[in-house]
């Protein structure tokens, strides 16, 4: 992001660009709060106050973003971003994603993610709803756990 003479360009490229990002990760990886700055431009979300007012977001919470650049500043707070559905591991093995899939691919209820095998055995995994696969968690090949969260699903974004 470069910094130009008009700062409510600076903001309104800051919110196209950033915040989804921003807030994506906070929610993921169950941050309070994520800032960054970029010369005297500073964006900051923070988690909104979760059912037990813990720090952590919940997923009911919503966000706060604040855009500010050379003190003149803009404050919102916004809904939660919907939850993602976890696909988990539905056995101990080595983890392998079907061909072709990726991060922002639409898929629909009961699609093949990939399987896991187990002694020779596949355990297929698929898709528990409609949505946009947004997080390849595991890497393809990797031994996996039973449970563990493999690819994260959003049903919100259907297309």
């Amino acid at each position: 992001m470069t910094d130009s003479a008009d700062p409510a360009a600076d903001m309104t490229r800051a919110a196209a660009e950033l915040i989804p990002a921003l807030t994506e990760r906070l929610q993921r990886h169950g941050l309070g709060e994520i800032e960054i700055r970029q010369g005297d431009l500073r964006v900051r979300v923070a988690a909104g106050p979760s059912a037990d007012d813990g720090p952590t977001p919940a997923p009911g919470g919503g966000v706060e973003v604040t855009v500010e650049r050379s003190g003149v500043g803009v404050t919102a707070t916004t809904g939660s971003a919907a939850p993602l559905d976890p696909v988990t591991s539905p056995a101990v093995g080595h983890f392998v994603y079907a061909d072709g899939l990726g991060p922002g691919q639409s898929v629909s209820a009961g699609t093949e993610i990939g399987f896991v095998e187990m002694l020779g055995i596949r355990h297929e995994v698929r898709a528990p709803a409609d949505g946009i696969v947004r997080h390849l968690v595991a890497e393809s090949g990797e031994p996996v756990e039973y449970g563990q969260l493999l690819v994260e699903i959003d049903r919100a974004a259907r297309d």
